[in-house]
Protein backbone atom coordinates (compact mmCIF):
# COMPACT_ATOMS: atom_id res chain seq x y z
CA UNK A 1 0.00 0.00 0.00
CA UNK A 2 1.53 3.35 -1.07
CA UNK A 3 1.88 6.00 1.63
CA UNK A 4 -0.12 9.12 0.72
CA UNK A 5 2.94 11.26 1.41
CA UNK A 6 4.76 9.33 -1.32
CA UNK A 7 1.82 9.96 -3.64
CA UNK A 8 1.95 13.71 -2.96
CA UNK A 9 5.69 13.83 -3.57
CA UNK A 10 5.08 12.31 -7.01
CA UNK A 11 2.09 14.43 -8.05
CA UNK A 12 3.31 17.65 -6.39
CA UNK A 13 3.11 18.68 -2.75
CA UNK A 14 2.16 22.31 -3.45
CA UNK A 15 1.57 22.68 -7.15
CA UNK A 16 -1.02 24.59 -9.15
CA UNK A 17 -3.81 22.29 -7.94
CA UNK A 18 -3.01 22.79 -4.25
CA UNK A 19 -2.66 26.56 -4.64
CA UNK A 20 -5.98 26.77 -6.48
CA UNK A 21 -7.91 24.68 -4.00
CA UNK A 22 -6.31 26.54 -1.08
CA UNK A 23 -7.43 29.89 -2.52
CA UNK A 24 -10.91 28.57 -3.29
CA UNK A 25 -11.38 27.19 0.23
CA UNK A 26 -9.82 30.19 2.02
CA UNK A 27 -11.75 32.88 0.13
CA UNK A 28 -15.02 32.25 2.05
CA UNK A 29 -13.17 33.09 5.28
CA UNK A 30 -13.04 36.72 4.08
CA UNK A 31 -16.84 36.74 4.19
CA UNK A 32 -17.50 34.64 7.30
CA UNK A 33 -16.96 37.53 9.78
CA UNK A 34 -19.82 39.41 8.09
CA UNK A 35 -22.23 37.03 9.85
CA UNK A 36 -21.52 38.95 13.05
CA UNK A 37 -22.55 42.27 11.50
CA UNK A 38 -26.09 42.28 12.87
CA UNK A 39 -25.01 41.56 16.46
CA UNK A 40 -21.71 43.47 16.67
CA UNK A 41 -22.76 46.75 15.08
CA UNK A 42 -25.72 47.62 17.30
CA UNK A 43 -26.45 50.44 19.69
CA UNK A 44 -27.82 48.66 22.74
CA UNK A 45 -29.29 51.85 24.22
CA UNK A 46 -30.12 54.28 21.39
CA UNK A 47 -31.77 57.66 21.91
CA UNK A 48 -35.53 57.05 21.92
CA UNK A 49 -38.93 57.83 23.38
CA UNK A 50 -42.32 56.17 23.23
CA UNK A 51 -44.41 56.60 20.11
CA UNK A 52 -47.22 58.94 21.20
CA UNK A 53 -48.76 59.78 17.84
CA UNK A 54 -52.18 59.13 19.40
CA UNK A 55 -52.23 62.76 20.57
CA UNK A 56 -51.96 63.97 16.96
CA UNK A 57 -55.55 62.85 16.50
CA UNK A 58 -56.58 65.70 18.84
CA UNK A 59 -54.03 68.23 17.55
CA UNK A 60 -52.30 67.29 14.26
CA UNK A 61 -50.22 70.49 14.17
CA UNK A 62 -48.28 69.88 17.39
CA UNK A 63 -44.52 70.30 17.21
CA UNK A 64 -42.33 67.40 18.36
CA UNK A 65 -41.34 69.29 21.51
CA UNK A 66 -45.00 70.06 22.39
CA UNK A 67 -46.00 66.45 21.74
CA UNK A 68 -43.30 65.14 24.08
CA UNK A 69 -44.13 67.66 26.82
CA UNK A 70 -47.77 66.59 26.80
CA UNK A 71 -47.42 62.81 26.44
CA UNK A 72 -44.05 61.70 27.88
CA UNK A 73 -43.04 62.01 31.56
CA UNK A 74 -39.63 63.32 32.57
CA UNK A 75 -36.91 61.60 34.56
CA UNK A 76 -35.34 63.07 37.68
CA UNK A 77 -32.60 64.69 35.61
CA UNK A 78 -35.19 66.47 33.47
CA UNK A 79 -34.82 64.32 30.35
CA UNK A 80 -37.76 62.61 28.67
CA UNK A 81 -38.38 59.02 29.74
CA UNK A 82 -37.14 56.40 27.33
CA UNK A 83 -39.49 53.65 28.46
CA UNK A 84 -42.63 55.31 29.82
CA UNK A 85 -45.48 57.38 28.43
CA UNK A 86 -48.72 58.86 29.72
CA UNK A 87 -51.78 56.68 29.27
CA UNK A 88 -53.70 57.84 26.15
CA UNK A 89 -57.04 59.59 26.83
CA UNK A 90 -60.02 60.55 24.67
CA UNK A 91 -59.84 64.29 25.44
CA UNK A 92 -59.51 67.34 23.28
CA UNK A 93 -56.18 69.17 23.23
CA UNK A 94 -57.39 72.03 25.47
CA UNK A 95 -58.32 69.62 28.28
CA UNK A 96 -55.00 67.82 27.96
CA UNK A 97 -53.13 71.13 28.22
CA UNK A 98 -55.25 72.41 31.06
CA UNK A 99 -55.44 69.35 33.28
CA UNK A 100 -52.38 67.42 32.11
CA UNK A 101 -51.86 63.66 32.19
CA UNK A 102 -50.64 61.81 35.30
CA UNK A 103 -51.07 58.05 34.84
CA UNK A 104 -48.10 56.40 33.10
CA UNK A 105 -47.61 53.10 31.28
CA UNK A 106 -45.03 51.33 29.17
CA UNK A 107 -44.66 52.14 25.49
CA UNK A 108 -47.80 50.77 23.85
CA UNK A 109 -47.15 51.65 20.21
CA UNK A 110 -43.42 51.17 19.92
CA UNK A 111 -40.62 53.72 20.01
CA UNK A 112 -39.33 56.66 18.01
CA UNK A 113 -35.52 56.53 17.63
CA UNK A 114 -33.15 59.43 17.08
CA UNK A 115 -29.42 60.33 16.93
CA UNK A 116 -28.63 56.91 15.50
CA UNK A 117 -25.14 55.91 14.37
CA UNK A 118 -26.86 53.44 12.00
CA UNK A 119 -29.89 53.67 9.78
CA UNK A 120 -31.30 50.41 11.10
CA UNK A 121 -30.24 47.71 13.59
CA UNK A 122 -31.90 44.67 15.12
CA UNK A 123 -32.41 46.83 18.22
CA UNK A 124 -34.53 49.37 16.39
CA UNK A 125 -36.29 46.95 14.05
CA UNK A 126 -37.31 44.51 16.80
CA UNK A 127 -37.50 47.10 19.64
CA UNK A 128 -34.94 45.33 21.83
CA UNK A 129 -35.01 48.06 24.46
CA UNK A 130 -36.36 48.64 27.98
CA UNK A 131 -37.79 45.35 29.30
CA UNK A 132 -36.72 43.61 26.05
CA UNK A 133 -33.10 44.80 26.18
CA UNK A 134 -31.85 41.43 27.46
CA UNK A 135 -32.86 39.85 24.16
CA UNK A 136 -29.95 41.56 22.42
CA UNK A 137 -27.47 39.34 24.28
CA UNK A 138 -29.50 36.29 23.32
CA UNK A 139 -28.92 37.05 19.63
CA UNK A 140 -25.15 36.63 19.90
CA UNK A 141 -25.55 33.57 22.13
CA UNK A 142 -27.83 31.90 19.58
CA UNK A 143 -25.33 32.55 16.78
CA UNK A 144 -22.52 31.07 18.88
CA UNK A 145 -24.74 28.10 19.75
CA UNK A 146 -25.29 27.53 16.04
CA UNK A 147 -21.52 27.57 15.46
CA UNK A 148 -21.11 24.99 18.21
CA UNK A 149 -23.83 22.84 16.66
CA UNK A 150 -22.16 23.11 13.26
CA UNK A 151 -18.88 21.80 14.67
CA UNK A 152 -20.64 19.01 16.54
CA UNK A 153 -22.80 17.86 13.62
CA UNK A 154 -20.62 18.38 10.57
CA UNK A 155 -17.39 17.04 12.08
CA UNK A 156 -18.62 13.42 12.37
CA UNK A 157 -20.63 13.94 9.16
CA UNK A 158 -17.37 14.48 7.27
CA UNK A 159 -15.95 11.22 8.55
CA UNK A 160 -18.84 9.22 7.07
CA UNK A 161 -19.83 11.22 3.97
CA UNK A 162 -16.62 12.95 3.00
CA UNK A 163 -14.83 16.29 3.36
CA UNK A 164 -16.34 17.58 0.12
CA UNK A 165 -20.01 17.26 1.16
CA UNK A 166 -19.25 18.58 4.64
CA UNK A 167 -17.76 21.70 3.01
CA UNK A 168 -20.47 22.23 0.39
CA UNK A 169 -23.47 21.96 2.73
CA UNK A 170 -22.31 24.75 5.10
CA UNK A 171 -21.85 27.15 2.16
CA UNK A 172 -25.41 26.51 1.00
CA UNK A 173 -26.69 27.02 4.55
CA UNK A 174 -24.85 30.33 4.88
CA UNK A 175 -26.19 31.53 1.52
CA UNK A 176 -29.80 30.66 2.30
CA UNK A 177 -29.86 31.95 5.86
CA UNK A 178 -27.92 35.13 5.14
CA UNK A 179 -30.84 36.03 2.88
CA UNK A 180 -33.56 34.89 5.27
CA UNK A 181 -31.87 36.71 8.17
CA UNK A 182 -32.05 39.98 6.28
CA UNK A 183 -35.72 39.40 5.45
CA UNK A 184 -36.96 38.17 8.84
CA UNK A 185 -40.04 40.11 9.98
CA UNK A 186 -39.93 38.97 13.63
CA UNK A 187 -37.27 38.44 16.27
CA UNK A 188 -37.95 34.68 16.83
CA UNK A 189 -37.54 34.04 13.09
CA UNK A 190 -34.35 36.10 13.15
CA UNK A 191 -32.94 33.92 15.94
CA UNK A 192 -33.85 30.71 14.10
CA UNK A 193 -32.22 32.00 10.91
CA UNK A 194 -29.08 33.08 12.79
CA UNK A 195 -28.82 29.66 14.42
CA UNK A 196 -28.89 27.94 11.02
CA UNK A 197 -26.35 30.40 9.61
CA UNK A 198 -24.17 29.63 12.64
CA UNK A 199 -24.31 25.91 11.81
CA UNK A 200 -22.98 26.72 8.36
CA UNK A 201 -20.29 29.00 9.81
CA UNK A 202 -19.03 26.42 12.28
CA UNK A 203 -19.19 23.58 9.76
CA UNK A 204 -17.24 25.47 7.11
CA UNK A 205 -14.51 26.76 9.44
CA UNK A 206 -13.96 23.18 10.56
CA UNK A 207 -14.13 21.29 7.27
CA UNK A 208 -12.72 23.75 4.75
CA UNK A 209 -9.29 23.90 6.34
CA UNK A 210 -9.01 20.11 6.66
CA UNK A 211 -9.99 19.50 3.04
CA UNK A 212 -7.23 21.83 1.86
CA UNK A 213 -4.64 20.53 4.34
CA UNK A 214 -5.12 16.88 3.34
CA UNK A 215 -4.09 17.75 -0.22
CA UNK A 216 -0.93 19.66 0.78
CA UNK A 217 2.44 17.98 1.32
CA UNK A 218 4.60 18.06 4.42
CA UNK A 219 6.71 21.07 3.44
CA UNK A 220 3.76 23.47 2.98
CA UNK A 221 1.10 21.99 5.27
CA UNK A 222 1.14 24.96 7.64
CA UNK A 223 -0.15 27.15 4.80
CA UNK A 224 -3.54 25.46 4.94
CA UNK A 225 -4.28 26.50 8.53
CA UNK A 226 -2.46 29.86 8.58
CA UNK A 227 -3.86 31.24 5.31
CA UNK A 228 -7.36 30.34 6.51
CA UNK A 229 -6.81 32.34 9.71
CA UNK A 230 -5.17 35.16 7.75
CA UNK A 231 -8.20 35.52 5.48
CA UNK A 232 -10.47 35.59 8.52
CA UNK A 233 -8.41 38.43 10.05
CA UNK A 234 -8.57 40.42 6.81
CA UNK A 235 -12.31 39.74 6.72
CA UNK A 236 -12.71 41.32 10.15
CA UNK A 237 -11.01 44.47 8.88
CA UNK A 238 -13.20 44.51 5.76
CA UNK A 239 -16.26 44.12 7.99
CA UNK A 240 -15.47 47.45 9.66
CA UNK A 241 -15.31 49.16 6.27
CA UNK A 242 -18.49 47.50 5.02
CA UNK A 243 -20.56 48.64 7.99
CA UNK A 244 -19.08 52.13 7.70
CA UNK A 245 -20.68 52.46 4.26
CA UNK A 246 -23.70 50.22 4.85
CA UNK A 247 -25.49 51.36 8.01
CA UNK A 248 -28.58 49.16 7.48
CA UNK A 249 -28.19 45.65 8.99
CA UNK A 250 -30.69 44.07 6.59
CA UNK A 251 -28.83 45.39 3.56
CA UNK A 252 -25.56 44.18 5.13
CA UNK A 253 -27.00 40.65 5.36
CA UNK A 254 -28.01 40.70 1.68
CA UNK A 255 -24.58 42.03 0.69
CA UNK A 256 -23.06 39.15 2.68
CA UNK A 257 -25.18 36.68 0.72
CA UNK A 258 -23.97 37.95 -2.68
CA UNK A 259 -20.40 36.53 -2.53
CA UNK A 260 -21.77 33.33 -1.00
CA UNK A 261 -23.82 32.87 -4.18
CA UNK A 262 -20.54 32.80 -6.13
CA UNK A 263 -18.92 30.47 -3.60
CA UNK A 264 -21.94 28.14 -3.61
CA UNK A 265 -21.48 27.78 -7.38
CA UNK A 266 -17.78 26.93 -7.53
CA UNK A 267 -17.71 24.88 -4.32
CA UNK A 268 -19.41 22.01 -6.18
CA UNK A 269 -16.32 21.66 -8.37
CA UNK A 270 -13.99 21.20 -5.38
CA UNK A 271 -12.68 17.60 -5.44
CA UNK A 272 -12.93 15.15 -2.57
CA UNK A 273 -9.93 14.39 -0.36
CA UNK A 274 -8.09 11.45 -1.95
CA UNK A 275 -6.68 10.63 1.46
CA UNK A 276 -10.25 10.16 2.78
CA UNK A 277 -11.24 8.11 -0.28
CA UNK A 278 -8.32 5.74 0.29
CA UNK A 279 -9.15 5.49 3.97
CA UNK A 280 -12.72 4.48 3.07
CA UNK A 281 -11.54 1.85 0.60
CA UNK A 282 -12.72 3.78 -2.51
CA UNK A 283 -9.44 3.18 -4.32
CA UNK A 284 -10.64 3.51 -7.93
CA UNK A 285 -12.06 6.99 -7.28
CA UNK A 286 -8.87 7.98 -5.50
CA UNK A 287 -6.70 6.79 -8.42
CA UNK A 288 -8.72 8.80 -10.94
CA UNK A 289 -8.44 11.88 -8.78
CA UNK A 290 -4.70 11.44 -8.25
CA UNK A 291 -4.14 11.17 -12.02
CA UNK A 292 -6.15 14.39 -12.61
CA UNK A 293 -4.24 16.28 -9.92
CA UNK A 294 -0.93 15.12 -11.38
CA UNK A 295 -2.00 16.41 -14.79
CA UNK A 296 -2.94 19.81 -13.34
CA UNK A 297 0.45 19.98 -11.60
CA UNK A 298 2.12 18.90 -14.89
CA UNK A 299 3.41 15.73 -13.30
CA UNK A 300 3.11 12.12 -14.41
CA UNK A 301 2.10 9.31 -12.11
CA UNK A 302 4.17 6.18 -12.63
CA UNK A 303 2.42 2.86 -13.19
CA UNK A 304 4.40 1.37 -10.32
CA UNK A 305 2.97 3.96 -7.93
CA UNK A 306 -0.57 3.30 -9.13
CA UNK A 307 -0.05 -0.41 -8.58
CA UNK A 308 0.94 0.29 -4.98
CA UNK A 309 -2.43 1.98 -4.39
CA UNK A 310 -4.46 -1.03 -3.30
CA UNK A 311 -7.67 -1.50 -1.40
CA UNK A 312 -7.26 -1.52 2.34
CA UNK A 313 -8.06 -4.87 3.81
CA UNK A 314 -9.53 -3.33 6.94
CA UNK A 315 -11.08 0.09 6.64
CA UNK A 316 -10.64 1.69 10.03
CA UNK A 317 -13.84 2.85 11.66
CA UNK A 318 -14.92 3.80 15.12
CA UNK A 319 -14.30 7.54 15.17
CA UNK A 320 -14.37 8.93 18.68
CA UNK A 321 -14.44 5.42 20.17
CA UNK A 322 -10.92 4.77 18.83
CA UNK A 323 -9.83 8.08 20.31
CA UNK A 324 -11.20 7.19 23.74
CA UNK A 325 -9.71 3.69 23.72
CA UNK A 326 -6.19 4.85 22.88
CA UNK A 327 -4.40 6.19 26.01
CA UNK A 328 -1.77 7.95 23.87
CA UNK A 329 -4.25 9.72 21.60
CA UNK A 330 -6.49 10.48 24.57
CA UNK A 331 -3.56 12.27 26.24
CA UNK A 332 -2.85 14.25 23.06
CA UNK A 333 -6.51 15.16 22.68
CA UNK A 334 -7.05 16.39 26.25
CA UNK A 335 -3.85 18.44 26.06
CA UNK A 336 -4.69 20.14 22.76
CA UNK A 337 -8.31 20.94 23.64
CA UNK A 338 -7.22 22.45 26.98
CA UNK A 339 -4.82 24.67 25.06
CA UNK A 340 -7.52 25.61 22.55
CA UNK A 341 -10.05 26.29 25.32
CA UNK A 342 -7.70 28.41 27.45
CA UNK A 343 -6.39 30.54 24.57
CA UNK A 344 -9.94 31.39 23.51
CA UNK A 345 -10.94 32.33 27.07
CA UNK A 346 -7.94 34.67 27.16
CA UNK A 347 -8.47 36.02 23.64
CA UNK A 348 -12.12 36.97 24.20
CA UNK A 349 -11.56 38.32 27.72
CA UNK A 350 -8.86 40.60 26.32
CA UNK A 351 -11.05 41.59 23.38
CA UNK A 352 -13.82 42.66 25.73
CA UNK A 353 -11.47 44.89 27.73
CA UNK A 354 -9.09 46.20 25.08
CA UNK A 355 -11.87 47.48 22.84
CA UNK A 356 -12.18 50.80 24.67
CA UNK A 357 -9.50 52.80 22.82
CA UNK A 358 -11.59 55.95 22.48
CA UNK A 359 -11.76 55.44 18.70
CA UNK A 360 -14.94 54.98 16.70
CA UNK A 361 -16.23 51.43 16.37
CA UNK A 362 -15.48 51.16 12.63
CA UNK A 363 -11.79 52.00 13.02
CA UNK A 364 -11.50 49.80 16.12
CA UNK A 365 -12.95 46.82 14.25
CA UNK A 366 -10.57 47.39 11.34
CA UNK A 367 -7.56 47.61 13.68
CA UNK A 368 -8.61 44.43 15.47
CA UNK A 369 -8.56 42.53 12.20
CA UNK A 370 -5.37 44.08 10.84
CA UNK A 371 -3.51 43.51 14.13
CA UNK A 372 -3.96 39.75 13.65
CA UNK A 373 -2.54 39.67 10.11
CA UNK A 374 1.15 39.73 11.15
CA UNK A 375 0.57 36.87 13.60
CA UNK A 376 -0.67 34.53 10.88
CA UNK A 377 2.01 35.56 8.36
CA UNK A 378 4.83 34.96 10.87
CA UNK A 379 3.16 31.72 11.94
CA UNK A 380 3.67 30.19 8.47
CA UNK A 381 7.43 30.64 8.73
CA UNK A 382 7.76 29.82 12.44
CA UNK A 383 5.89 26.51 12.22
CA UNK A 384 8.36 25.22 9.66
CA UNK A 385 11.48 26.76 11.22
CA UNK A 386 10.84 25.97 14.90
CA UNK A 387 8.12 23.34 14.84
CA UNK A 388 4.61 22.95 16.21
CA UNK A 389 5.42 21.98 19.79
CA UNK A 390 7.91 24.75 20.55
CA UNK A 391 5.71 27.35 18.82
CA UNK A 392 2.61 26.40 20.79
CA UNK A 393 4.41 26.27 24.14
CA UNK A 394 6.13 29.61 23.52
CA UNK A 395 3.03 31.52 22.41
CA UNK A 396 0.87 30.21 25.26
CA UNK A 397 3.42 30.68 28.04
CA UNK A 398 4.68 34.10 26.94
CA UNK A 399 1.14 35.25 26.15
CA UNK A 400 0.00 34.13 29.59
CA UNK A 401 2.92 35.90 31.32
CA UNK A 402 2.20 39.15 29.45
CA UNK A 403 -1.38 38.99 30.70
CA UNK A 404 -0.16 38.18 34.20
CA UNK A 405 2.07 41.27 34.14
CA UNK A 406 -1.10 43.36 33.90
CA UNK A 407 -1.53 42.67 37.62
CA UNK A 408 1.83 44.32 38.31
CA UNK A 409 0.95 47.52 36.44
CA UNK A 410 -1.20 50.24 38.05
CA UNK A 411 -4.64 50.40 36.46
CA UNK A 412 -4.15 54.13 35.99
CA UNK A 413 -1.33 53.43 33.53
CA UNK A 414 -3.65 52.81 30.59
CA UNK A 415 -0.90 52.73 27.96
CA UNK A 416 1.08 49.96 29.71
CA UNK A 417 -2.03 47.89 30.47
CA UNK A 418 -3.26 48.21 26.89
CA UNK A 419 0.15 47.31 25.45
CA UNK A 420 0.38 44.16 27.59
CA UNK A 421 -3.20 43.20 26.73
CA UNK A 422 -2.62 43.64 22.98
CA UNK A 423 0.57 41.58 23.24
CA UNK A 424 -1.30 38.80 25.04
CA UNK A 425 -4.12 38.91 22.49
CA UNK A 426 -1.63 38.79 19.60
CA UNK A 427 0.13 35.69 21.00
CA UNK A 428 -3.05 33.79 21.93
CA UNK A 429 -4.43 34.42 18.45
CA UNK A 430 -1.15 33.10 17.08
CA UNK A 431 -1.52 29.99 19.26
CA UNK A 432 -4.99 29.48 17.78
CA UNK A 433 -3.50 29.09 14.29
CA UNK A 434 -1.03 26.52 15.62
CA UNK A 435 -3.77 24.50 17.33
CA UNK A 436 -5.79 24.54 14.12
CA UNK A 437 -2.95 22.77 12.32
CA UNK A 438 -1.61 20.69 15.22
CA UNK A 439 -4.92 18.92 15.85
CA UNK A 440 -4.96 17.67 12.26
CA UNK A 441 -1.44 16.25 12.46
CA UNK A 442 -1.95 14.44 15.75
CA UNK A 443 -4.90 12.24 14.74
CA UNK A 444 -5.46 9.71 11.93
CA UNK A 445 -7.67 10.22 8.89
CA UNK A 446 -10.44 7.99 10.25
CA UNK A 447 -11.33 10.47 13.00
CA UNK A 448 -9.27 13.57 12.20
CA UNK A 449 -12.43 15.53 11.44
CA UNK A 450 -14.12 14.40 14.66
CA UNK A 451 -11.11 15.39 16.77
CA UNK A 452 -10.92 18.76 15.03
CA UNK A 453 -14.64 19.27 15.56
CA UNK A 454 -14.43 18.52 19.27
CA UNK A 455 -11.41 20.80 19.58
CA UNK A 456 -13.29 23.57 17.81
CA UNK A 457 -16.23 23.06 20.17
CA UNK A 458 -13.88 23.42 23.17
CA UNK A 459 -12.59 26.70 21.71
CA UNK A 460 -16.14 28.01 21.20
CA UNK A 461 -17.07 27.08 24.77
CA UNK A 462 -14.07 29.13 25.89
CA UNK A 463 -15.44 32.08 23.96
CA UNK A 464 -18.89 31.67 25.52
CA UNK A 465 -17.49 31.48 29.07
CA UNK A 466 -15.24 34.51 28.73
CA UNK A 467 -18.05 37.07 29.37
CA UNK A 468 -18.99 35.18 32.55
CA UNK A 469 -15.37 35.25 33.71
CA UNK A 470 -15.16 38.97 32.97
CA UNK A 471 -18.19 39.53 35.21
CA UNK A 472 -16.09 38.44 38.22
CA UNK A 473 -14.35 41.81 37.95
CA UNK A 474 -17.23 43.31 39.96
CA UNK A 475 -15.73 41.61 43.03
CA UNK A 476 -12.10 42.44 42.17
CA UNK A 477 -10.70 43.54 38.83
CA UNK A 478 -7.71 41.19 39.11
CA UNK A 479 -9.74 37.95 39.37
CA UNK A 480 -10.43 37.46 35.62
CA UNK A 481 -6.84 38.43 34.72
CA UNK A 482 -5.36 35.97 37.22
CA UNK A 483 -7.66 33.13 36.09
CA UNK A 484 -7.19 33.34 32.32
CA UNK A 485 -3.47 34.12 32.58
CA UNK A 486 -2.83 31.12 34.83
CA UNK A 487 -4.98 28.88 32.64
CA UNK A 488 -3.01 29.84 29.53
CA UNK A 489 0.39 29.30 31.20
CA UNK A 490 -0.74 25.92 32.59
CA UNK A 491 -2.01 24.71 29.21
CA UNK A 492 1.25 25.85 27.58
CA UNK A 493 3.29 23.87 30.11
CA UNK A 494 1.18 20.75 29.51
CA UNK A 495 1.96 20.95 25.79
CA UNK A 496 5.33 19.33 26.62
CA UNK A 497 3.29 16.10 26.51
CA UNK A 498 2.67 16.51 22.78
CA UNK A 499 4.95 15.07 20.08
CA UNK A 500 6.58 17.20 17.40
CA UNK A 501 4.81 16.71 14.06
CA UNK A 502 6.82 19.05 11.85
CA UNK A 503 7.76 17.44 8.51
CA UNK A 504 5.94 14.21 9.32
CA UNK A 505 3.18 12.72 7.20
CA UNK A 506 -0.43 12.98 8.32
CA UNK A 507 -1.19 9.67 10.08
CA UNK A 508 -3.65 7.42 8.29
CA UNK A 509 -4.13 4.93 11.14
CA UNK A 510 -4.25 4.88 14.93
CA UNK A 511 -0.96 2.96 15.00
CA UNK A 512 0.79 5.67 12.98
CA UNK A 513 -0.65 8.42 15.20
CA UNK A 514 0.37 6.63 18.38
CA UNK A 515 3.84 6.06 16.96
CA UNK A 516 4.57 9.76 16.35
CA UNK A 517 6.25 10.27 19.71
CA UNK A 518 8.22 7.02 19.58
CA UNK A 519 9.18 7.66 15.96
CA UNK A 520 10.44 11.15 16.74
CA UNK A 521 12.57 9.86 19.63
CA UNK A 522 13.91 6.99 17.51
CA UNK A 523 14.78 9.29 14.61
CA UNK A 524 16.53 11.69 16.98
CA UNK A 525 18.50 8.86 18.55
CA UNK A 526 19.39 7.43 15.11
CA UNK A 527 20.60 10.83 13.92
CA UNK A 528 22.74 11.19 17.05
CA UNK A 529 24.28 7.74 16.54
CA UNK A 530 25.03 8.55 12.91
CA UNK A 531 26.78 11.75 13.96
CA UNK A 532 28.88 9.82 16.48
CA UNK A 533 29.84 7.26 13.84
CA UNK A 534 30.86 9.99 11.40
CA UNK A 535 32.96 11.73 14.03
CA UNK A 536 34.61 8.42 15.00
CA UNK A 537 35.47 7.72 11.37
CA UNK A 538 37.06 11.13 10.96
CA UNK A 539 39.15 10.58 14.06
Amino acid sequence: MADFGEILRNIGEFGLFQKTILFALCFPNLILPFHFASVIFTQSDPERHCNTDWVLGAAPNLTTEEQLNLTVPREEDGSFSRCRMFVPVDWDIQDIREYGLNETTGCRDGWVYGSMLYESTIVTDFDLVCDQAHLLGIAQTVLMAGILAGCLLLGPFAESFGRKRATQIPVVLMLLFSVTTGLCPTYPLYLASQFMAGIGYGGYRLNGVILSTEWIGVSKRSWGACITQLCSAVGQAILGGMIYFIRDWRLAQLVTAAPFAVIAFYIWFIPESARWLLDRGRTDEAKELIIKVAAINKRKVSDSLLEKITIKENVQKGGIICLIKSPVLRKYFLTIILAWFSLNVTYFCLSLNVGNFGLDIFLTQALFGLSEVPAHIICIWLLEAVGRKASLITTLVIGGFLCLLILAVPQSNAIAVTALAIGGRFLTNWAGSICNLYVQELFPTSFRQTASGLGSIASRVGGLLSPLLSMLAVYRWSIPVAVYSSLTILSGALCFLLPETRRTELPDSTRQAEGNWTKNKTNHQRDSNEDLQINSTKL
